[in-house]
């Protein structure tokens, strides 16, 4: 396919619309790698055949994402002076681009039915068809929103929500992981998960702590730093809720040997479910006490003093591919310029980018 974009489709293009810089080279691999046009649905007012505008809006989303554009507005601006970039994303030279209220449309859609995501599983599956992945690394990480977070009622209302949890754990009520567990359908079990803007809070393996205002992406990443799978949620949610069905979104689209989580994933519900899927569980432990976090140091310190690694230890060091995931995702494909409001349309934009950052990658390993 590299070999074809290269050698034909570049020459080809260069005689019609002239030199081609390598950042809209970059761009036009990408856009022939997901092939995002053939997800884009037809609307209520058009049945059939999705019409032409809508599908050279859909690539200019990605446009915008791989040009690191933040604004709509910039990018129509840029379509409109610029013809070689009107011509990659499927407009000719004398075409006349929509005005924003057809973009802005065009994208509710988009959010409305999952496009960006529905592109990414397909892109997913046919790469990973034949192969099988070693190591899955699932974590999450910030997402920054400039919307006001959904209060969490007064003092009062959240000791007694508090309480409540602590009654249903007393009286043996299943927890979400144990509910999931027994759910077969990823749908529902998604549905389940809360995705209204709040407070997060996140500490590092070094001790540093965030705290941010917005969403939480959850993410299964393989040894490439390549996203499997992705899900956004609101901040506050413990990235132990959103294991199972991370695990069986990535089981849907690549088969693997190795599950990789830190200790925020110590739990029984998650290492039976990691087991029956067929996996191997690597999960760091959860100190729980002061003692616990005592000999978990000690440990530590032994492994250095003797310069000893266990296998498993070995291969807990390749979930540091999706702190590289985080930060190509967030540096060089639109995890920083977020300015839409509400879940649908931020999880849209967000899918965009985990889409790009994707096909760069696998664009890298096959040159």
């Amino acid at each position: 396919m590299w070999n074809n974009i290269q050698y034909n489709l570049f020459p080809q293009l260069e005689e019609d619309i002239g030199i081609i810089p390598s950042e809209y080279k970059k761009l036009i691999s990408i856009l022939e790698l997901v092939r995002i046009e053939e997800f884009v649905k037809s609307t209520r007012f058009f049945p059939g055949r999705p019409p032409k505008d809508r599908l050279a809006i859909a690539r200019a989303y990605i446009a915008k994402i791989v040009l690191k554009i933040p604004y709509t507005s910039h990018l129509i601006r840029l379509l409109e002076r610029d013809k070689q970039l009107r011509v990659i994303c499927g407009w000719s030279f004398l075409s006349r681009i929509p005005s924003p209220s057809k973009f802005s449309r065009a994208f509710a859609d988009f959010a409305k039915y999952s496009l960006p995501e529905k592109a990414h599983e397909a892109l997913i599956k046919e790469v990973y068809e034949d192969q099988i992945v070693g190591h899955v690394i699932k974590d999450s990480t910030p997402i920054e929103a400039r919307e006001k977070p959904l209060k969490k009622g007064s003092a009062k209302e959240r000791k007694k929500l508090k309480n409540d949890k602590k009654r249903k754990k007393k009286s043996g009520e299943l927890n979400r992981r144990q509910k999931q567990l027994k759910e077969k359908s990823l749908e529902k079990m998604i549905e389940d998960l809360p995705k209204h803007c709040d407070k997060g809070m996140k500490k590092s393996a070094q001790g540093y702590t965030t705290i941010w205002k917005g969403y939480k992406l959850h993410a299964a990443v393989d040894d490439n730093c390549v996203p499997l799978a992705a899900i956004l949620t609101s901040a506050s949610l413990n990235d132990c809720e959103v294991a199972i069905p991370l695990a069986v979104k990535s089981n849907q689209v690549a088969t693997n040997f190795y599950d990789l989580m830190d200790a925020a994933y110590d739990h029984p519900e998650i290492k039976e479910h990691s087991i029956s899927l067929g996996h191997v569980p690597i999960i760091d432990k959860c100190p729980t006490g002061k003692k616990q976090k005592i000999e978990k140091e000690k440990k530590k310190q032994s492994e250095i003093l003797l310069n000893f690694k266990t296998s498993k230890g070995k291969r807990y060091k390749e979930r540091f591919s999706k702190e590289r995931f985080n930060a190509l995702y967030k540096d060089f494909n639109g995890g920083r310029n977020i300015f839409y409001k509400g879940h649908s349309k931020i999880s849209c934009h967000v899918m965009f980018g985990v889409l790009t950052t994707a096909a760069s990658i696998i664009i890298n390993l096959i040159q």
